[in-house]
């Protein structure tokens, strides 16, 4: 397909700062693939010499499989293409010495970060969970805007925040003292690094030569530097990005940052993709006069060449229960006339809780569904701590794995104690585990604490020794039995049923694991380590189930509907409290929004339907509400709405009919 003239310009703009602001469905990925293409073939780079940068695995991925087919297997392979965050990681390993890390540093994720944060304030936050959530907000966004513990401190002028710096201070050093790394660190800690060692600096910006970054309004402040720091004064960089689809704030996103490079880059070039590929010209003219009601510093109007398309239904119900039922009787109804396909359409809410009254209605119905963002099993807490005792079995140097299960199930191994460990094992440059054996350890611990890390750690090299060498079904077996795993989760549990549920959660692991071991006819028996890494990367596989391609309705938020698109879309819940959100009503934060209802309406490819209910049950209280103030600031004339239609005439009820008809026969003919 031939590039339009705006696409053409940003893909040959080389000499200076290029940012491309590009609209919904105008192609921007294939400009960033082209622009690469050129820069190799046209503009005599080296393939090493050029990075892009951009949001999610999936979209790196994307990008990947698209330069391959541009630019070839070989030439494309050279290309760094990844997100911020594995470029980051990058960055990081490769300055270890200058960072003063020690190799085989962990990663934490949430769910170790939130176990850590609970154990380290139990005193002053007595693990109230909102409390919990705040200070974890608070550390990110720390972190995102480069401030260190120590600044924290000085700037605080409340006391909760002053409560939080000192916090946050503490679970620095332990994380150091863990020789570990969090999501915000792999951002963080590049950048600082970059901006005090101009060597490093220089290095990197010889590595890359050529910079392109997608999703631009998502960047935070790290990130926004950490981009400068990488293109350094030659500013050979582009930017793609959409003021308009900046729907993260809540996670330290600034989409001032596209204003931002204006001014830090004078000789900036400004590029405008308008044309949309994807939408229909009223879906496109609604989602515009939408979006012209926040206040914008680049105007951009989007247009398309694909007709006109069918008038936006509007859809009234008496409660949530109706609506469900509404959309499920639409889909089938459409269905069948149009001869579609169940992925064709898409049902986008605003929160996850509106979900399950939907699944409800497509269940009794049995129409497929899938539902993106779900908890995957091998995100649930029970799998991860058997997953990480059998990944401590495997490799005792693991220093992510003994964190996480060193205390759980509880044994008096507090985390003064892992400090103290954790400094030792930094000083020595040896893992933690290695670390408890040492006889100087002597000198840095005492009591009981001591002795429970020295009954754990010879537990685990005598059943370690059991699985390897003996029956290694029954070892993973009497591990469990051995840390009392399901007392455990009837204590730590919400209730007796969910702990029943976690430990049949276990079962299932454990019957994977035996028949990974046992083998069969396709598959021949593995040994334990074997089967840790498979089940590593299913897990990670797991995580990207979204490239799933199965026949079914597809049930997502209107964030993670970002970057998607569906011939069909339901926007469900377009009323006041629900979509603004009650939350950002109060808080006067109605653009962030408006920009989350843009991106949900720029999802839709043919038609686009919304719906609300005239009653709405919430926390067990039933109350009216009021269609949405977006239905009310679109074009009018574009929206058909149910309650004010004209009754059908009889020339229009024979071609409906007719159409059902033709259909039938279609369907028993191809039976």
């Amino acid at each position: 397909m031939k590039l339009n003239p705006n696409q053409d310009e940003a893909v040959k703009y080389i000499s200076g700062p290029c940012l491309v602001l590009a609209g919904a469905g105008s192609g921007k990925t294939r400009v960033i693939t082209n622009k690469i293409a050129y820069l190799v073939q046209k503009c005599e780079y080296k393939s090493k010499n050029i990075a892009a940068v951009t949001f999610t695995n999936k979209a790196a991925r994307e990008m990947k499989e698209r330069l391959i087919q541009t630019l070839g297997k070989k030439d494309a392979k050279g290309v760094w293409v990844s997100t911020f965050h594995t470029l980051g990681l990058e960055i990081i390993k490769k300055e270890l010495m200058t960072l003063g890390f020690k190799p085989g540093f962990s990663l934490f994720d949430d769910q170790d970060i939130a176990q850590l944060v609970a154990e380290l304030t139990e005193k002053e936050l007595k693990k109230d969970k909102d409390q919990l959530n705040a200070l974890k907000m608070h550390i990110s966004n720390w972190k995102n805007d480069l401030i260190h513990p120590e600044r924290a401190i000085q700037e605080a002028k409340e006391p909760q925040t002053a409560l939080f710096a000192q916090l946050y201070a503490r679970y620095q050093n332990q994380l150091r003292a863990y020789n570990a790394l969090d999501f915000d660190d792999l951002i963080m800690v590049p950048t600082v690094l970059l901006a005090q060692y101009p060597e490093v600096r220089e290095r990197w910006q010889n590595r890359f030569r050529y910079l392109l970054v997608d999703e631009y309004q998502d960047t935070n402040t790290s990130q926004y530097l950490l981009v400068k720091y990488l293109v350094g004064e030659r500013a050979r960089f582009t930017v793609v990005g959409d003021d308009d689809q900046s729907i993260y704030s809540w996670r330290g996103a600034k989409p001032q940052n596209l204003v931002l490079l204006s001014k830090d880059f004078p000789a900036l070039r400004l590029i405008k993709l308008e044309q949309n590929y994807r939408s229909a010209g009223r879906i496109l003219k609604a989602a515009n006069i939408l979006i012209a009601n926040n206040p914008h510093v680049f105007e951009k109007k989007l247009f398309s060449e694909l007709g006109y398309g069918e008038p936006i239904k509007v859809i009234g119900t008496r409660d949530e229960e109706h609506e469900a039922e509404r959309v499920v009787a639409e889909i089938i109804s459409h269905k069948f006339t149009k001869r579609t396909n169940y992925k064709d359409y898409a049902i986008l809410y605003r929160g996850n809780h509106q979900a399950r009254i939907f699944e409800k209605g497509l269940m009794a119905n049995r129409i497929p569904y899938k539902i993106s963002g779900g908890m995957s099993f091998f995100s649930r807490s029970e799998i991860k701590d058997i997953m990480a005792y059998l990944r401590l079995l495997v490799n005792q140097d693991d220093d992510n794995a003994f964190l996480r299960i060193v205390n759980t199930p509880r044994r008096e191994i507090g985390t003064t104690t892992l400090e103290k460990l954790g400094n030792f094992a930094n000083q020595k440059h040896i893992s933690l585990f290695a670390a408890a054996f040492e006889p100087e350890l002597n000198d840095y611990l005492t009591g009981r604490g001591f002795n429970a890390l020295q009954g754990f750690v010879r537990w685990v090299v005598e059943l370690s020794d059991n699985a390897v060498r003996g029956d290694t079904l029954e070892a993973v077996k009497t591990l469990i039995r051995q840390i009392n795993y399901e007392d455990y989760l009837y204590e730590s549990s919400t209730s007796p049923k969910a702990a029943e549920m976690r430990m049949k959660n276990v079962s299932e692991l454990y019957r994977w694991i035996t028949d990974m071991i046992t083998g069969n006819d396709d598959n021949p028996p593995m040994t334990l380590a074997e089967v840790v890494t498979k089940l590593t990367l299913r897990d990670m596989m797991e995580r990207n189930e979204d490239e799933d391609e199965s026949d079914a309705v597809q049930l997502l938020t209107l964030h993670a509907s970002k970057g998607l698109e569906y011939p069909y879309v339901f926007m469900v819940g377009m009323e006041e409290g629900l979509l603004p959100h009650q939350a950002s009503i109060d808080e006067d934060n109605i653009e962030e929004e408006r920009r989350l209802a843009y991106v949900g309406i720029t999802r839709a490819q043919q038609e686009l339907i919304f719906t609300y209910a005239k009653v709405r049950r919430q926390f067990g209280e039933t109350s009216n509400t009021e269609i949405s103030r977006f239905v009310e600031e679109l074009p009018q004339d574009d929206l058909a709405f149910e309650s004010r239609k004209q009754p059908a005439t009889q020339a229009e009820r024979m071609e409906k009919g007719q159409a059902r008809v033709a259909n039938l026969r279609a369907m028993l003919k191809k039976d």
